[in-house]
């Protein structure tokens, strides 16, 4: 890719000038974010429609929508983003603590 290039776009035609329905484009991404990030606007209750796609698997390109019922495509993106990201977070760290228990309790040295 290049360096240059940003991670993330909109597509060109959406130009209607409707900041409600807009679609991304996500340089080097595919299904793995697409899918948990989708699982995360969908359920937010001003969102009308998301979904995703991966037009070609050997392109690491990803085309994500967003329609919503009032605030801007763009916004419901950026707390998606952000909110993916705590999720994951909360993740690794029960996960690690759950390792360290696992560690004390069975006396497991590394």
């Amino acid at each position: 890719m290049n360096t240059d290039q940003p991670k993330i776009a909109e597509i060109a035609g959406d130009e209607d000038g409707d900041e409600r329905s807009r679609t991304f484009l996500f340089y080097d991404e595919g299904h793995t974010l697409g899918n948990a990030l989708r699982c995360v606007i969908a359920a937010y209750p001003d969102v009308s429609f998301c979904g995703y796609t991966v037009p070609h698997p050997s392109e690491t390109k990803m085309h994500f929508r967003i329609q919503t019922n009032g605030p801007p495509a763009l916004e419901i993106l950026q707390k998606g983003l952000k909110d993916l990201e705590k999720m994951c977070d909360h993740t690794l760290e029960k996960f690690e603590e759950a390792v360290l228990s696992y560690k004390t309790e069975n006396d497991v040295v590394m």
